[in-house]
């Protein structure tokens, strides 16, 4: 309770903070220290402070942004494995901890190391030709295996490149639906 108390008060101290800092006080003390606007002649000679529209140059990212959760379907979780393929392909350890970061930590309470310490040596297991092939990998669907809405089979046959990869090379993964994305398990 007096954890709470101590807490409600620094919120009431932080709002009557923000609340005089940008009061009608101030408001009126700031105009005085304002650049006055320049004449309408000038003003047809500045640019417009309109911003302009954005020129996309990409296709906007297939990966979820932000908290909005990702699709719990089995397109979502191919394109969660897909993301994982390419960042192994790239050496991305961020990349590649993130999707694998629930199967890294299994493996590190087993005696591995961390994510990043891992998957720097699995790295370099990875054959060059095999790392160009895994950027552009892509998943079949047809040879997934749906377990439930939650949990997905990615069969090291489902994985479609330029390169070939065995059991012993890249493995089959377990997705899972969790803390709305799709992530390794096992």
């Amino acid at each position: 309770m007096r954890t709470r108390t101590m807490v409600s008060g620094a919120v009431s101290a932080c709002v009557v903070l923000m609340a005089s800092a940008c009061g009608p006080d101030n408001a009126k003390g700031d105009a005085d220290t304002k650049p006055s606007r320049p004449s309408t002649s000038t003003r047809e000679k500045e640019p417009s402070a309109k911003p302009s529209a954005p020129t996309r140059t990409k296709k906007p990212s297939a990966t979820p942004t932000g908290d909005r959760p990702a699709p719990r379907t089995k397109e979502g979780a191919i394109q969660r494995y897909e993301q994982y393929l390419h960042a192994l392909g790239r050496e991305d350890i961020d990349g590649v901890c993130d999707v694998a970061g629930p199967a890294a930590k299994k493996a590190e309470d087993q005696g591995l190391g961390p994510c990043t310490s891992t998957y720097v040596t699995v790295f370099k297991m990875i054959s060059p030709p095999q790392k160009t092939a895994l950027k552009t990998a892509t998943v079949d669907p047809k040879r997934i295996v749906v377990r439930t809405p939650e949990k997905i089979e990615m069969p090291v046959a489902a994985v479609k490149s330029s390169a070939t990869f065995s059991e012993s090379d890249l493995g089959s993964y377990t997705l899972e639906y969790l803390k709305n994305n799709w992530y390794i398990t096992d």
